[in-house]
């Protein structure tokens, strides 16, 4: 196990990660802070709220990805997502989706896997 340094919201953590995962737990961390930056403006003092907040929101995000690969793998068209509006889509073939799908569940996996390891942390 090797222990990552990283910044959230302007403040030193660490966590463990396994070996060979380093990289990508920094990516993760700068993805999370970027994203708490901008839907909570970074207040200072207000940590746990903004934390909070940005997870809330990512899993949100999350959970509407899972729905979509869901809707894709069914054949069904997905629902749009109400709350952000979105460009047109390319028409894209069934072998594009399945690469979007595949994609989408390896990402969620990812994900969950970090989660759990949050929380044994």
């Amino acid at each position: 196990m090797r222990r990552v340094d990283f910044t959230l919201n302007g403040r030193n953590h660490s966590l463990n990660c396994e070996d060979g995962q380093e990289k990508r737990l920094l990516e993760l961390a700068a993805y999370v802070d970027a994203r708490m930056q901008e839907l909570t403006g970074g207040s200072a003092g207000h940590e746990v709220q903004n934390l909070i907040a940005t997870c809330i929101v990512l899993a949100d995000e999350l959970m509407e990805a899972r729905a979509e690969a869901k809707a894709l793998r069914s054949g069904q068209t997905p629902a749009p997502i109400i709350h952000e509006p979105s460009p047109p889509a390319p028409a894209a073939s069934s072998a594009d989706e399945a690469k979007v799908v595949a994609a989408v569940d390896t990402l969620a996996k990812r994900i969950e896997d970090i989660a759990a390891r949050l929380e044994r942390a």
